[in-house]
């Protein structure tokens, strides 16, 4: 848990009422390569925090799965959508290792949020972060080469292409898997 602890308090200050808190709310659970944690159609009632792994989300689009964002350790994991509405997710989230996380409840994480001003504060800064990440580089991937999405993805996930298959990453830049493959022999 230190390393969580040490996570939010880059973003906010950590007191021990909040540091009690934090333990007495967030749960450890291990998983397994291959488990889904969250299908199409249901609602995100969880934030993850990834202790150790990689997991991806991703979505169905005639029929073909895509890709839409890789998570490692050190990222809280969610489909943000579905969890800050609670409504019906359209994405799903998938183990691509042995996985070690801790989880939070929507309903624990408002009550952090209501009953302790500087966790409210964490929220706010993880929501602020991700909201601008996903911008910046979704837009950034429309006017890119694939070398140049390539490249920008080895710099956001350092080590990602040794820890997931070629096809999903691939799948995550909109290319094909031939031109990954060109792309990579450049590099």
């Amino acid at each position: 848990m230190d390393n969580l602890l040490l996570q939010i308090s880059k973003k906010t200050k950590l007191n021990n009422n909040l540091i009690s808190a934090i333990k007495d709310n967030f749960e450890l659970i291990e998983l397994k390569k291959g488990d889904i944690i969250l299908s199409e159609g249901q609602r995100a009632r969880h934030i993850f925090f990834v202790e150790k792994g990689v997991l991806h989300t991703y979505y169905y689009h005639v029929d073909k799965q895509v890709t839409s964002w890789f998570y490692s350790e050190n990222n809280f994991i969610t489909a943000w959508s579905s969890f800050y509405t609670q409504k019906a997710s359209y994405e799903e989230i998938k183990c691509l290792e042995n996985c070690t996380l801790y989880k939070l409840s929507y309903e624990r994480y408002q009550f952090l949020i209501q009953n302790f001003p500087d966790f409210a504060n964490f929220a706010r800064c993880l929501a602020e972060e991700m909201l601008a990440f996903l911008d910046e580089y979704s837009k950034g991937m429309f006017f890119m080469s694939a070398h140049e999405k390539y490249n920008l993805l080895l710099n956001y996930f350092p080590g990602i292409e040794l820890r997931v298959k070629l096809g999903l990453i691939a799948s995550f830049l909109g290319i094909s898997q031939e031109t990954l493959s060109r792309v990579r022999s450049k590099n």
